[in-house]
């Protein structure tokens, strides 16, 4: 069972300090103040799992992109933007799709039935399968120096 609670430092904090294994340390981030703050912009949600350990969260809008995906066009209006993360615990066990349609339910139950768009590192084909799976489409593909991105969509 998941659930959600309102991002706060602890588990900001938490969430940078997560490393994963190769190929997928790609996502592993760097603690500093401004990461901290920026999950902290209130576009970011911490899920929870029924043992009250961060599972994962998501985010939306601009905190989804990747900023140099403007420059290649990949951010056309009309889409609610969404990122995600799991804690890398649970990766590579089966929980992916539970986690993201729980992510959809949350995101349907607050803006009602939208299009939603993601971006994937195009290489991350554990993460493109499941987005295929429940629906997502490839669009868009841009590179950030040697790494392939690709904006995924799924309409209403």
């Amino acid at each position: 069972m998941l659930y959600l609670k309102e991002m706060d430092e602890i588990y900001a904090e938490k969430i940078l300090s997560w490393k994963y294994e190769a190929p997928y340390d790609f996502y592993n981030n760097e603690y500093s103040v401004e990461a901290v703050q920026e999950m902290l912009n209130h576009s970011y949600t911490a899920i929870l799992d029924n043992q009250d350990e961060v599972f994962g969260f998501f985010c939306i809008g601009e905190s989804a992109q990747v900023p140099i995906g403007a420059d290649f066009e990949a951010y056309p209006h009309g889409y609610i933007d969404v990122g995600l993360g799991m804690n890398p615990k649970f990766t590579g066990r089966g929980k992916g799709l539970s986690f993201f349609t729980f992510i959809l339910q949350q995101i349907n139950e607050v803006h009602g039935v939208v299009p939603v768009r993601l971006t994937v590192a195009a290489f991350n084909s554990r993460a493109v399968h499941l987005y295929e799976k429940l629906g997502f489409v490839k669009e868009k593909g841009f590179c950030r120096g040697d790494i392939k991105f690709m904006t995924m969509v799924k309409g209403a």
